[in-house]
């Protein structure tokens, strides 16, 4: 799925809700990543992780 958002927050929140209905659906996939994410939360590792996702979000170029 390919998202386009002006800023990182609307970006996540749209990844986010994309996930959410995947999951609903039980798409295999998007399962696993949800296993990951839960699991980088339990090590302490989400924040890293998110904002390095907002760098590379900021570091994209510019569509006009």
């Amino acid at each position: 799925m390919e998202f386009h958002a002006e800023t990182f927050e609307e970006m996540a929140k749209m990844s986010k809700k994309h996930a959410m209905e995947m999951v609903e659906k039980g798409d295999k996939a998007h399962l696993r990543k949800m296993d990951e994410m839960k699991e980088l939360m339990e090590r302490g590792e989400a924040v890293r992780w998110f904002e390095g996702k907002r760098k590379e979000f900021d570091n994209l170029p510019v569509n006009d």
